[in-house]
């Protein structure tokens, strides 16, 4: 009933930048885009899937982890149903399959939808 789907993953060099976008669509029995929590989230070879960036519903609370606070902005458009990480000044532990997520509730209940996941590799 909802999907996810990221664009924008790629092969840049060091202090390069690189704009991830996911379109999502469908809605669930009791709620729409709008009202779901957003987050990006990476998974480098051999590591755990680790949180990058959260926006909550209405954009009022964002959260990064450390090593990209600073570097990457998550940021929403309800109008047309998708979200956006602007990463800069990439480098080289960035390197990781990026995804984006969507929870959303349908009563009372949380589920998490999840994209199929886009490279992005960063070089020196």
């Amino acid at each position: 009933q909802v999907r996810l789907v990221e664009s924008g993953g790629g092969l840049v060099q060091t202090g390069e930048s690189l704009r991830l976008l996911c379109a999502v669509s469908g809605s669930t029995s009791e709620s729409t885009f709008s009202d779901w929590a957003l987050s990006w989230h990476r998974q480098a070879l051999g590591n755990e899937r680790e949180r990058g960036a959260f926006i909550s519903r209405g954009g009022g609370s964002i959260l990064y982890i450390a090593s990209v606070k600073g570097r990457f902005t998550i940021s929403r458009d309800d109008a047309l149903n998708r979200f956006a990480l602007e990463m800069d000044n990439l480098k080289v532990k960035d390197t990781a399959v990026h995804y984006c997520k969507a929870e959303a509730f349908s009563n009372g209940v949380m589920t998490s939808f999840w994209g199929q996941g886009t490279q992005v590799t960063v070089s020196s």
